[in-house]
């Protein structure tokens, strides 16, 4: 094998190893989690515990107090309701 051929050889390579970099990167970027058999749960995340954002702030780990009516977290279904201030829907303050 002469040099040109070992060069092209080495870049075809790269070039595979690079895509097949790139596949797997985006196609994990696009798994959603899965929640099914979760629900949401007001009223029970602690400060700086609450799973995702609500109309005060974008996302989650911004709870600025605990029990905060508007704040949740995903629990188990059927297991809300059995935690003492534990909500299906925010309450108002």
């Amino acid at each position: 094998m002469d040099k040109k051929e070992k060069r092209t050889l080495q870049l075809a390579l790269g070039g595979l190893v690079a895509a097949g970099l790139v596949s797997a990167t985006s196609s994990s970027a696009n798994v959603k989690p899965k929640w099914e058999g979760h629900e949401k749960c007001y009223g029970i995340a602690k400060k700086g515990m609450n799973d995702c954002g609500n109309s005060l702030h974008d996302c989650g780990s911004k709870a600025t107090e605990d029990n905060l009516p508007g704040e949740w977290i995903y629990v188990p279904k059927g297991t809300c309701q059995k935690i003492a201030n534990g909500n299906l829907e925010p309450k108002k303050k």
